[in-house]
């Protein structure tokens, strides 16, 4: 199979471009390497994986290399995904979320290619969970808390149009909190490749708030097998993809400080920032159900391949 996957050199999309490789599917990577980084392809690279260096705000140049690779599947995780950043500039994170998923949309249409996988967010999108009933389903309210779950909401809005008026088969994987091997500790990086570079390097993390917000942490490997999951099938839609466990921050650091057998890893404490949740988890019973898919890697298990990775 030919498979297209924008933002494949950055940390979900390195791994899933490794997994399509390693069961013979041709792959073409679309990167702009703004937070990509090319040595997460290097292995792929000598393995046939092609790179286009690009932006997906350019439409011209998007559509030109769709239409001339073809890709029966195209999996979409090219995105501005810093919370702050949509914050401070949502016109720049509009553009990138919003406007290049509708350049990618357009280029797919024109080139023939008839299903995209779209990688999503879960926590943003739905926002606040506190007071709510834990996990929340597909069908909860959505009520973001930040430029960037509105921007990622308003791209699954493009895939459904694009189904409704040119039958372009699209399912939007709303992710949890992903952690795995590749995730870069440093910049717009989740609390887990965060806590475990500061791990490394004998400092104390930082905690913003009271360190009892909860998240949904999903291993990259699970993603991997979602997104590849949700290739193989013909639902259409939003479907959430997570463990359904809500973790404290102050017990994350628990855990890591107790499987690298680290004396003292105690955050400090710091001001909560705007745009985060308090508490969030989401129930994965539509992709059991619909992708024959469910988590497998606990978050026990998990820390550790993180951790053997640095």
């Amino acid at each position: 199979m030919k498979a297209l996957v924008t933002g494949g050199a950055g940390f979900i999309g390195s791994n899933l471009v490794d997994a399509l490789l390693s069961r013979g599917d041709g792959v073409t990577v679309v990167d702009d390497l703004s937070t990509g980084r090319r040595e997460n392809l290097e292995g792929a690279l000598a393995t046939g994986a092609e790179l286009a260096e690009l932006d997906i705000r350019e439409a011209a140049a998007l559509a030109e290399l769709v239409a001339a690779k073809r890709p029966e599947i195209v999996f979409h995780l090219a995105a501005q995904i810093d919370v702050r950043k949509s914050l401070e500039d949502p016109a720049f994170d509009a553009a990138v979320n919003v406007g290049g998923t509708a350049n990618l949309l357009e280029a797919m249409r024109k080139a023939g290619s008839r299903r995209i996988v779209f990688v999503s967010t879960g926590g943003a999108i739905y926002g606040e969970g506190k007071g709510k009933q834990l996990p929340l389903g597909e069908d909860a309210p959505i009520e973001p808390f930040s430029a960037y779950g509105q921007s990622k909401f308003a791209a699954e809005g493009y895939l459904a149009l694009y189904e409704r008026l040119y039958d372009l088969s699209g399912v939007s994987l709303r992710l949890g909190n992903v952690y795995g091997p590749r995730q870069d500790p440093l910049g717009e990086a989740g609390v887990i490749a965060i806590f475990c570079g500061k791990l490394r390097t004998g400092e104390r993390p930082t905690v913003f708030g009271d360190g009892t917000q909860t998240r949904d942490y999903i291993y990259v490997g699970d993603v991997v097998a979602a997104a590849l999951a949700a290739a193989e099938s013909s639902f259409s839609g939003p479907v959430n993809v997570g463990s359904g466990i809500e973790t404290d921050v102050l017990e994350l650091a628990a855990k890591l400080a107790e499987i690298d057998r680290a004396a003292e890893f105690k955050p400090e404490l710091a001001p909560p920032r705007t745009g985060e949740v308090q508490r969030i988890s989401l129930d994965a019973g539509r992709a059991e159900h619909e992708l024959d898919w469910r988590a497998e890697t606990s978050l026990a298990e998990g820390l550790r391949l993180t951790l053997a990775s640095l």
